[in-house]
């Protein structure tokens, strides 16, 4: 089982990436370091946003900085059981996903929308917000619901990129075959572990 140092970013297909995470239950200095290394994990990978989905934790939480710079650390947010609501108007814009490295696409989403959660001091905060960090809260969001960017795709749109998704399938089922990742009854053990301990 994974411990805050060991955290690493997962890739697509891992079924932690389909799964629906459920609410944390408390902040306490086990949630602060895997905050910090989340963060550590998204700058080092050149991303905007990570959710716990994507280093394997099934429990609802995310990270956030626009900016992408760890320099710019007043930028960074953490989303701890956020919920998005009144989502307004429409925009397109291309998005990519730190479990599926170099695939990107034009993603339609609601333009502004209202988002809540609670930070890690366990207070709750509320706004409405549009442009980059709008996109960014519905990208990550939508990974603890088990949801990808690229399910918002059209047919077409899916088509473009169909051969990069298949490399990661191949790519995911030969490393199982070699058993250097676990097999899927194994992983979903490991989920309901972490479970148990996290939410």
């Amino acid at each position: 089982m994974s411990t805050v140092d060991t955290l690493e970013i997962v890739l697509y297909p891992h079924p932690v990436l389909r799964h629906k995470s459920k609410p944390l239950r408390r902040v306490d200095a086990d949630l602060r370091r895997t905050v910090d290394r989340m963060f550590e994990l998204m700058y080092e990978h050149r991303g905007v946003g990570l959710a716990a989905n994507q280093v394997a934790l099934p429990c609802r939480l995310f990270v956030a900085n626009v900016t992408g710079d760890s320099d710019q650390r007043d930028a960074e947010m953490v989303f701890i059981n956020p919920v998005i609501s009144g989502r307004k108007g429409s925009a397109v814009a291309e998005e990519g996903c730190l479990s599926l490295p170099e695939v990107v696409a034009d993603v339609t989403r609601p333009a502004t929308i209202t988002a809540s959660a609670y930070n890690l001091a366990g207070e709750e905060f509320k706004f409405e917000v549009d442009g980059l960090l709008a996109r960014v809260i519905q990208h990550e969001n939508d990974h603890l619901d088990g949801v990808m960017f690229t399910d918002h795709l059209s047919s077409t749109a899916l088509m473009e990129i169909r051969d990069e998704i298949e490399c990661f399938e191949a790519d995911w089922a030969s490393r199982q075959r070699q058993g250097e990742i676990a097999d899927d009854a194994t992983l979903a053990a490991d989920l309901r572990r972490l479970e148990a301990i996290w939410t």
